[in-house]
């Protein structure tokens, strides 16, 4: 079964900056549609960051504050966190979209079946 295991979280100043890391170990990687999700206390968790197989990317924040890359020789998806805001403070998931044989084109916001067990960032 595909797994993914996170990293890089922590705490950040407001303004400052973050990285996050997912490794996925087992399955294609490469082709499936990846997705940074968020969850805060209380509230709903919520798409970040997506991106297909040919590196295709989608983002709910508009402002360019986030930026989603990955390495398919790492087996590894980032999501790289600028001009941080209390309002980002959540745990961050990683998801893999694995049902889907071939992720092309824009990257979805559901379907996503397999999830990491996630990465605290605070902003203060």
């Amino acid at each position: 079964h595909v797994q993914l295991v996170e990293s890089g979280g922590g705490s950040v100043q407001t303004g400052g900056s973050l990285s996050v890391s997912c490794t996925v170990s087992r399955g294609t990687y490469s082709t499936y549609c990846m997705a940074w999700f968020r969850q805060a206390p209380g509230k709903e968790r919520e798409g970040v960051a997506a991106i297909d197989s040919r590196g295709g990317t989608a983002y709910a924040d508009s402002t360019g504050r986030f930026t989603v890359s990955k390495d398919n020789a790492k087996n590894t998806l980032y999501l790289q966190m600028n001009s941080l805001k209390p309002e980002d403070t959540a745990m961050y998931y990683c998801a893999a979209y694995t049902r889907l044989r071939l992720c092309r084109g824009v990257p979805p916001w559901s379907g996503y079946d397999v999830w990491g067990q996630g990465t605290q960032v605070t902003v203060s």
